[in-house]
């Protein structure tokens, strides 16, 4: 191996581990990480923003299912993209923030050193499975081959490495990658045969998906049919099913009928899924009505059946629920093993779909009128998508409503920032999504509020020459705080901030523009945004009549 700095060497490190691209800005203190990129073969996509490095890397991982990479100065760099790897440690995202640090001979002084941070590491702690700081050029590839080990074998959280001044600069001797990573751990076969023993026992089944069992979609499909088992998804499993699956009542556990059946079911088998409170949010339009039950305010689902828990993250199997059997295993690895389990035997499921679809019918039924000017939208924009297309949404109330009834019919296609909950997080996700997938259309789904916390990076998206179709929802407000202040009789103080003049904002940025006041306008808007050479941004308003579709 031809020596070299311990700088010049990290590009040829991520590359060996499959990284082709890198999200960041370059800073006086990062100029060593881009001696070699070019020559490693590594891509650097430049940002606006270090958080929209973050959340572009985090967009990046969702869609191709592998590690995303930010890569930003130490101090204000870091804490920038700090916002973003909270949000993909909350919804389990893989994703690597590499950063510089100040030079290890002053590490913890005080001394105002440029860019200082006097526990740099400390900082990230909280919102990474591995936050470590490199004292030595050595040190770098062990670190990496941990980060790499994690993502592959563990919930896979971000992980952040930084690299003092004086250590990018020292030669390195062995910087060479990992032969061999280690994988996430296969199913206990004495457990899976009682699971599938309990499963094909059970009259009333309910099988429940989230994001750590997005690889499994395949096996989860024949295991549902098999077992004629009622099909959820959390929002982050949404599409592990196709939704128009006549077993899949989608990703509704928001919605009282589905968390009725759930609360009835004699089986409930959860895979990979935390069932977190976010996942049973009940917006705040749909509390102001009045008529929500209030169960569905607790963040915890009702069951009274038995309840199986399959993770591979120990802390979940034993947090909030009591579970009759867990596993800690791969999803997919678990869902393949029950398959050969049950083998030939098969379930009549002509019951259950009837079942779900007055379920699926009664949920449709619950949505407010607000929610049903928001799926006339969300249907529009669906016709105007292929199937497989990317779409990420913000915290907007119309990502809210999405989540439970924009239909998708592929896994890993609907990307929401569920748990942490960040604005802005959907242009920058998106960017990352289309770089990472440039075959597959990406839309994105905003509000006038969150669009603006990020909105930067609209010249990220034009110098990349993005076909990125954005869907700008406007109601003139911070809507959802606005709602909720409304419901509980709060004064609504600076929730109906000036807006700017979207239209200009767009040209200033060499978007295209459009503005839709018809569902139709709005599918051709999106069809014709795929096919441009850059994004255009299609301004919605909520006071045009959307009907009740």
């Amino acid at each position: 191996m031809t020596e070299r700095s311990c700088g010049e060497q990290i590009p040829y490190l991520l590359k060996s581990y499959g990284v082709d691209t890198v999200f960041g800005m370059p800073g006086v203190h990062s100029l060593e990480f881009y001696r070699s990129l070019e020559e490693a073969g590594v891509r650097h996509v430049g940002v606006r923003h270090e958080q929209g490095a973050g959340f572009m890397a985090d967009g990046f991982a969702r869609a191709c299912r592998q590690p995303g990479v930010a890569m930003v100065i130490s101090g204000p760099g870091v804490t920038n993209a700090s916002t973003a790897i909270g949000q993909a440690y909350s919804d389990s995202v893989p994703v690597l923030l590499l950063t510089a640090a100040i030079a290890t001979d002053v590490q913890g002084m005080g001394r105002g050193m440029l860019h200082e941070i006097t526990d740099q590491r400390a900082l990230t702690a909280p919102i990474t499975s591995l936050s470590a700081m490199a004292y030595t050029a050595e040190q770098v590839p062990q670190h990496l081959a941990r980060a790499f080990a994690k993502f592959g074998a563990e919930r896979p959280r971000p992980v952040h490495l930084s690299v003092p001044l004086d250590v990018l600069e020292e030669p390195i001797v062995n910087g060479a990658a990992v032969k061999s990573l280690p994988k996430a751990s296969g199913a206990d076969p004495a457990i899976v045969a009682d699971i599938a023993s309990l499963l094909m026992a059970a009259q009333r089944p309910v099988i429940l998906a989230g994001g750590g069992a997005v690889a499994a979609s395949a096996a989860l499909q024949s295991l549902v049919e098999l077992s004629g088992a009622l099909f959820v998804s959390t929002v982050a499993g949404k599409g592990i099913l196709p939704e128009s699956h006549s077993q899949s009542v989608g990703s509704t556990l928001q919605r009282l009928p589905t968390c009725e059946y759930i609360a009835k079911a004699d089986l409930v088998i959860a895979f990979g899924t935390e069932i977190s409170e976010s996942d049973l949010y009940v917006t705040a339009d749909v509390e102001a009505a009045g008529d929500v039950d209030p169960a569905l305010l607790e963040p915890k689902l009702a069951m009274t059946g038995k309840f199986v828990r399959i993770d591979i993250d120990p802390d979940v199997l034993v947090r909030d629920y009591d579970p009759e059997v867990t596993l800690l295993a791969d999803a997919r690895l678990t869902a393949e093993a029950l398959l050969a389990a049950i083998g030939d035997h098969k379930k009549d499921a002509f019951g259950i779909r009837t079942q779900v679809a007055d379920i699926s019918a009664r949920n449709l039924a619950t949505l407010s009128s607000l929610e049903r000017a928001h799926n006339a939208v969300l249907n529009a924009v669906r016709a105007g998508l292929p199937d497989d297309a990317l779409v990420y949404a913000d915290m907007t109330q119309i990502g809210y409503t999405g989540c439970v009834t924009f239909p998708v019919e592929h896994p890993a296609c609907w990307h929401f920032p569920m748990g942490f909950g960040t604005l802005g997080y959907a242009l920058p996700a998106a960017i990352g999504g289309q770089i990472a997938c440039p075959d597959r259309a990406t839309a994105v789904i905003v509000g006038d509020g969150g669009f603006q916390f990020t909105l930067p990076e609209l010249a990220t998206a034009v110098e990349q020459r993005l076909p990125l179709a954005i869907i700008l929802w406007d109601n003139d407000a911070l809507g959802e705080i606005a709602d909720f202040m409304k419901a509980r009789q709060i004064p609504q103080i600076d929730v109906y901030p000036e807006n700017p003049d979207f239209e200009d904002l767009a040209r200033a940025y060499h978007c295209n523009y459009a503005r839709v006041t018809t569902p139709e306008a709005v599918t051709q808007a999106v069809q014709n945004a795929l096919s441009q050479n850059g994004p255009t941004l299609i301004h919605v308003h909520q006071n045009e009549n959307w009907g009740n579709a």
